[in-house]
């Protein structure tokens, strides 16, 4: 209990420093909206092949994928590289806040910055691009366990791949290739019927592919399943892979975390 009301003390102060910051705040909620009219935009009006959805629809639920990736494995991955580059991860190494109240306050911050951003998307998607929200409630359950699973897992992979980065200036190089590269592999900025089959593939080793088709499941008609790969929604598949990337992912933070940019220290 000490550790929980630790972390959420935590992470109450980890966004009030990141809403400190002005321009990190602007980018990380402007870019998926950015994205989302711009692409929309483009494609305004196309509907895919036999489908009774537009594209513009497709891309919402798309960025909906692409906001929590932008929230979690950037922020955190960028974030936890400063701490530890500027000694604050030392400093608090030093003192009687537990590890696990550390990670329980990062995961804090974006989960509330990924809804945040969600509801961004979503009010977006509605106002510009005619998204309806569904009215089912199993949709909207299917939401609410895609988004908590794919903030989580992507959240673990931003703590883990932070301490490849050698240092704070390096770790936006390092985080945003993956980050780019996997929107397109992922059918975030192309959909997912038309790339390549070694794309697919490849996608579908990450969480983003999967958080993505989970809510193009919440978003598009029951009717959309059939431009996906499997030719369905795939509710059971998403979960396990979701799930097992946020076992992988707390491995990963066990094994990789460092509390100074020196020798490795538990």
């Amino acid at each position: 209990m000490r550790t929980a009301a630790l972390g959420l003390a935590r992470g109450g102060l980890e966004l009030r420093q990141f809403f400190r910051n002005t321009a990190g705040f602007l980018f990380t909620f402007a870019l998926p909206v950015f994205l989302l009219l711009l692409l929309g935009s483009i494609f305004s009006g196309m509907t895919p092949s036999g489908a009774d959805f537009t594209q513009e629809q497709e891309f919402t639920a798309g960025m909906l994928g692409a906001g929590i990736i932008s929230t979690t494995f950037i922020t955190l991955g960028a974030g936890i590289a400063q701490d530890r580059e500027n000694g604050t991860l030392k400093r608090l190494h030093g003192t009687p806040l537990p590890l696990a109240s550390y990670f329980i306050g990062k995961i804090v911050m974006v989960l509330v910055l990924s809804l945040a951003e969600a509801v961004l998307v979503l009010i977006t998607g509605v106002l510009v691009f005619d998204v309806d929200l569904p009215t089912d409630p199993a949709r909207w359950f299917t939401f609410a366990w895609v988004f908590a699973l794919g903030t989580v897992s992507c959240a673990l992979l931003g703590i883990a791949v932070s301490s490849v980065a050698g240092s704070a200036r390096s770790a936006p190089t390092v985080l945003n290739l993956p980050y780019v590269g996997l929107q397109f592999v992922s059918g975030v900025f192309i959909s997912i019927a038309v790339l390549p089959q070694w794309m697919v593939v490849l996608g579908s080793l990450f969480p983003l592919k999967w958080v993505a088709q989970g809510f193009r499941s919440v978003l598009l008609p029951e009717g959309a399943a059939v431009v996906e790969v499997a030719g369905a929604w795939e509710h059971g598949r998403i979960a396990l892979v979701l799930a097992g990337w946020c076992v992988a992912g707390l491995v990963l933070c066990a094994a990789s975390f460092r509390w100074t940019n020196g020798r490795s220290g538990g």
